[in-house]
């Protein structure tokens, strides 16, 4: 509320005094009060003055005050009313000033209310404002990055389309219909279609049926399991080359985790597959090279045993007698030389097998011990065998291998003995389930073995370095065969050795207890007539020898042509045929006379130094049985009593054999057609064939080795088919042959003979490309 100044306060009290009085009493009272005051005044001015106060004075002032008093109070009246209309007014005024007041502080305060909510709105939008300048700033920012982004998002998708273009695998993707989706530029030359051609397109449309079942197959997998898988394929290309590939299919994923199809990546192998078969046939080289020179070696010590063997049996002097003694063990130590470089090759192609037969330890050790006795004997040693009973009588064990094993160790055990003795002690475990645990120790005097070697002594080629017994030296393979031989028979093998005192070595062996004869025992069949066919007049002299003491009677063939001519002349009980004959093999001696029924109840049995092959693959070239070089009485023994005192055991082989065929190399040419092609076409043609022959079968024949490496059996045979029509259209038998067995996919044993069979076919075109260039040229023929 509006209130009135302490200045103004009489006033308007006197103001409201006089309205409420009333203005003519007070104006009554205003005039008697001017009188008094006047004629006062008046009175006290005479008086102050010192003069004669007069009558007339207040006449004066009383007339005057009469006279001015009206004026005067009218003037204050309408002053009065004035003023307080004006209070009035004012009043009025002040109380709407006050409303109004009011008001505007209510509006003040809406004001400043609204001000501050627009300060914050002022504030927020300014906020805003910069958060909206920072977003676009980052959104410009972003755009720029995203275009950055993206233009090197394309550089890398050119680069990496590029790489994958120029990449030399093979890469394309498919989507989960199994649609091929994109590829790079070596599927396109594998396919011939172009990216755009291969889209949508599935397997079956670009592959081969079989391949394309084989791919469909491998994808599902990957697609059921969401895992990589790895294979190898021959892939056909276009252009008809065949390629070996690694595949590798990986499925691969959106950002969500969404499979959107496989990947597939494939690296040409052909290349490392040629070389593995390349190294695969140089391990065959290898083991024909064995082969070739155990054959070699073992013919003339075939010659040295059986002889030298033969002449222990005449009457000798003592002094002879020592020196054949050594000749025939020097001749067994080098035999069993040959064995240990054989089974080295053996086991490396992991082809050692057991062939357990029926043997007397008692007399396998009496055997043994007389050979190595002659060893020691040389170096004035003494051998102590010592057979502890109870010991099983007969065992089943393969004794090629024990001996071989035996051999080794007590052969070093005499090498590497100066003085003293050797001992060999056999004893076995209590039979138990027919089976029995046999106990070979070997002890000698000899150098010893330090402690820090004696786990070495049977790594390969490993040999323990003795200062003082330099002369002792060895291949370093015969302690390693034998700890593989043991393992083979699941036994174990245990040295213990002292440096300067000598070592033991103890074989543990588990033996299976046979109850059945020995098949090696007297010979009960004599006077059969045999055909010898060998080549080598020591070997012919030796088994001549053999088989006449044996109680038969022999005719001998140096030839496979001289063996079919007296097989066809003559009907013998049993033919011994070698194996290598200098004009065919044993092989083709043994089915020509099949073919022509010369052998109907005719044993055939192989003779041979070739101890790399196995009995089954003589078996099922023809032959009955194998007796190998050197010929040991014993073997022979063996295979006549099982020929012809019991019943031959049919012998059963799966399927129906074909017997290979003739592969006489003395007729390469066809002659008659040579000739009739000259006459009929002329000189030139005949030439102008020949040399297109000559130019294509670099051709043929790679295509031919391509399809064997990737396993193509029907590329081959139909591959083979050119090469024989080809060959045959220009004479030359001989590859036209071998390019027969080549095709003939349905041979029982065509997949084990056909590199053999590529190979010969490779050695007949360059030889006999020759050959039919020099007839030839030796030709004169008539235009």
């Amino acid at each position: 509320m509006h209130s009135d100044s302490p200045n103004d306060s009489w006033a308007i009290r006197f103001a409201q005094f006089v309205q409420r009085f009333g203005t003519l009493k007070l104006s009554i009272l205003f005039v008697v009060f001017s009188l008094v005051f006047t004629l006062g005044g008046s009175y006290v001015i005479r008086v102050s003055l010192g003069s004669q106060v007069q009558p007339d004075d207040f006449i004066s002032a009383v007339v005057l005050t009469m006279l001015s008093a009206p004026w005067v109070l009218y003037f204050f009246s309408e002053l009065i009313k004035q003023l307080e209309n004006s209070r009035t007014n004012l009043k009025e005024v002040v109380s709407q000033l006050e409303s109004l007041r009011e008001e505007d502080v209510f509006l003040n305060r809406e004001l400043q209310s609204n001000i501050r909510q627009l300060n914050h709105e002022i504030e927020q939008r300014k906020i805003a404002q910069e958060e909206r300048e920072g977003l676009f700033k980052d959104l410009e920012q972003e755009i720029k990055n995203k275009s950055e982004q993206e233009a090197q998002a394309r550089r890398l998708s050119t680069l990496l389309r590029s790489i994958i273009d120029a990449s030399p695998d093979l890469i394309y993707y498919r989507n989960e219909e199994g649609q091929f989706a994109g590829c790079n530029r070596i599927a396109e030359l594998m396919t011939g279609k172009t990216e755009q051609e291969l889209l949508g397109l599935t397997p079956e449309d670009v592959y081969e049926e079989e391949l394309a079942r084989q791919i469909v197959a491998s994808d599902n997998e990957v697609l059921e399991t969401n895992a990589s898988i790895t294979e190898e394929l021959w892939l056909k290309f276009a252009d008809g080359r065949r390629r070996y590939f690694e595949m590798k299919r990986v499925p691969f994923f959106d950002k969500e985790g969404n499979r959107l199809g496989l990947l597939s990546f494939g690296r040409d192998m052909t290349e490392r597959k040629q070389a593995e078969n390349a190294a695969a046939k140089a391990n065959t080289d290898k083991t024909r090279f064995i082969a070739t020179i155990s054959h070699e070696l073992r013919t003339p010590l075939n010659g040295i045993v059986g002889l030298s063997r033969m002449l222990r049996d005449t009457e000798l002097s003592e002094e002879q007698f020592s020196w054949v003694s050594t000749i025939y063990a020097s001749a067994i130590t080098l035999g069993n030389i040959f064995n240990d470089i054989i089974d080295l090759d053996k086991l490396g192609r992991d082809k050692l097998e057991l062939s357990l037969k029926t043997i007397s330890l008692k007399d396998f050790t009496e055997e043994l011990s007389s050979i190595i006795r002659l060893l020691a004997g040389d170096k004035q040693l003494e051998l102590k065998t010592t057979i502890k009973e109870p010991l099983p009588r007969l065992v089943e064990i393969d004794g090629t291998r024990l001996r071989q094993i035996l051999w080794n160790i007590l052969f070093n055990a005499v090498k590497f003995t100066q003085k003293g003795h050797v001992s060999l002690s056999v004893s076995a475990t209590k039979p138990e389930n027919d089976k029995a645990f046999v106990t070979f120790i070997i002890e000698d005097t000899g150098v010893g073995i330090p402690e820090s070697e004696i786990d070495k002594i049977f790594a390969m080629y490993y040999q323990v370095d003795h200062p003082d017994h330099q002369s002792a030296t060895g291949t370093g393979i015969g302690l390693a065969i034998c700890k593989q031989m043991v393992d083979l028979m699941s036994g174990e093998i245990n040295v213990t050795s002292t440096v300067g005192k000598g070592t033991r070595f103890e074989i543990i062996l588990p033996v299976q207890i046979s109850n059945s004869p020995m098949k090696v025992a007297e010979l009960e069949v004599t006077g059969l007539n045999i055909l010898l066919v060998e080549d080598i007049e020591l070997n012919v002299m030796v088994a001549k020898a053999l088989l006449e003491k044996l109680g038969q009677r022999v005719d001998v063939a140096m030839t496979g042509q001289e063996a079919l001519d007296k097989a066809r002349e003559t009907q013998y009980d049993l033919i011994l045929l070698d194996i290598q004959l200098p004009d065919m093999t044993g092989f083709d001696v043994a089915s020509t006379l099949i073919e022509e029924d010369l052998v109907m109840q005719t044993p055939i049995v192989a003779l041979t130094a070739n101890v790399i092959k196995k009995r089954d693959e003589y078996l099922e070239n023809g032959m009955d049985d194998v007796i190998a070089k050197p010929i040991k009485k014993s073997r022979v023994i063996e295979v006549f009593n099982d020929l012809f005192h019991a019943p031959p055991a049919p012998l059963e082989i799966e399927g129906q054999v074909e017997r290979a065929p003739n592969k006489t190399l003395s007729n390469i040419l066809d002659m008659d057609l040579l000739e009739m092609l000259v006459d009929t076409i002329g000189d030139d043609m005949v030439r102008a064939s020949v040399k297109v022959f000559q130019e294509k079968m670099p051709e043929y024949m790679e295509i031919l080795q391509l399809s064997l490496t990737a396993d193509e059996k029907s590329e081959v045979c139909s591959q083979a088919h050119k090469i024989k029509g080809a060959a045959g259209s220009v004479g030359l038998a001989r590859v036209q042959r071998i390019a027969n067995q080549i095709q003939q996919g349905d041979h029982p044993t065509w997949w084990e003979n056909v590199h053999d069979w590529v190979e010969e076919l490779q050695m007949a075109v360059q030889h006999d490309m020759k050959g039919l260039n020099s007839w030839l040229n030796e030709q004169q023929f008539d235009d």
